[in-house]
């Protein structure tokens, strides 16, 4: 029996994954944050048949380098993105050393009601010390301290989504009651840095849980749904996966490929004068599109998906559309995310129980 097919996500922030890319994008610096480069990404993205596009983010503004990264929050590009198209689906990074948990549960529980399922969620951690100046807090400055953020954070997010049943909203125009009260809970946490009782102030998304993505270490892996990893090479790659106890694991890649006007090689020399390409200890792949579809190919038997992230967008993702997915699809070692399903049943995770729901059947809310 053949394993599933991969999905295939990709990372969509700024102009590219190397910190010049804006020099060879192609269109004008000030384009960047606007709604159409955007939307034109986000369907290119979806026509190629990625199942998830994902947005980095950070609090802090742009630096001072000749390099900056220019961005708008990822939640408010996810929801712009989630309006925008109707099988890709969307995940921001959104940390959680210092936002509320509270705020984030009510935003990202938005989001997948705007997606109606279509959305994931990055847990991310903030290492600068200045974001914690920019909130107003202390300084978590140790790795265990955001570990421990990040995990308390996550219970809180994910009890506040269950804190409204299913079917706790009612529109009962003959009794002129909206919500049924005995169906929204407390959650009564009480962690190590604070306490939170709920209910949330938005119903539960439409996916029950959003898909939490994530790396091990980072966040507990009985708390995500995805485990993100990566490695330098196919080696390290597929020992970080076999180690994964999550229900699926995304291996990263970076990639820079051959285009009509330049190699790879080429195209990361030119950016190279302006900046080096951080090692992030990923696996990285530089030349052919088929070579590519070879090395994904390989990870097939170790791997849920693949999350790319291109060299320079703009010149990455036509051939990634082109040359790269197509393959992998004729191959059946990738698949395209279907029309009217969620993210859930795309990577086929089930649609979690509420927890505070009652023993017994009820009928349901229709």
């Amino acid at each position: 029996m053949s394993a599933p097919a991969l999905r295939l996500a990709l990372e969509a922030d700024g102009e590219g994954a190397h910190p010049a890319a804006w020099r060879r994008a192609a269109h004008t610096p000030d384009a960047l944050l606007t709604p159409r480069r955007l939307t034109r990404l986000a369907a290119a993205a979806e026509n190629a048949g990625f199942t998830l596009l994902t947005l980095e983010d950070g609090l802090l503004p742009p630096g001072s380098g000749p390099d900056p990264v220019g961005r708008i929050g990822a939640v408010e590009r996810a929801a712009f993105v989630a309006a925008a198209t109707s099988t890709l689906a969307v995940a921001p990074v959104v940390p959680l050393t210092y936002a509320e948990p509270f705020h984030v549960s009510s935003q990202l529980a938005s989001l997948d009601h705007i997606a109606a399922g279509r959305t994931g969620w990055i847990v991310g951690e903030e290492t600068d010390p200045a974001v914690a100046r920019a909130w107003g807090r202390e300084v978590v400055g140790d790795a265990a301290g955001r570990t421990r953020e990040s995990r308390d954070g996550v219970e809180v997010v994910r009890a506040l989504w269950d804190s409204w049943e299913d079917d706790a909203v009612i529109r009962s125009v003959a009794t002129g009651r909206y919500l049924d009260r005995e169906r929204l809970h407390y959650i009564d946490f009480t962690g190590d840095t604070y306490a939170v009782k709920g209910p949330a102030i938005v119903p539960r998304p439409p996916q029950g849980q959003l898909v939490v993505l994530g790396r091990p270490g980072a966040v507990p892996q009985e708390q995500l749904d995805v485990a993100l990893v990566d490695g330098p090479d196919l080696t390290a790659v597929r020992s970080a996966a076999r180690a994964i106890t999550a229900p699926r694991v995304l291996a990263e890649i970076e990639v820079a490929l051959d285009t009509p006007e330049a190699t790879g090689a080429e195209r990361v020399a030119a950016l190279e004068r302006h900046a080096p390409w951080p090692d992030h200890g990923r696996l990285r792949h530089i030349g052919p599109a088929a070579e590519l579809v070879a090395l994904i190919e390989d990870l097939a038997d170790s791997v849920d998906g693949v999350r790319l992230r291109p060299l320079v967008l703009d010149e990455d993702l036509p051939v990634l559309s082109r040359l790269v997915l197509p393959d992998l699809f004729d191959r059946r070692v990738a698949a395209r995310p279907l029309p009217g399903t969620t993210l859930r049943s795309t990577l086929g995770l089930e649609r979690p129980a509420n927890r505070f729901a009652a023993a017994g059947p009820r009928e349901e809310n229709r």
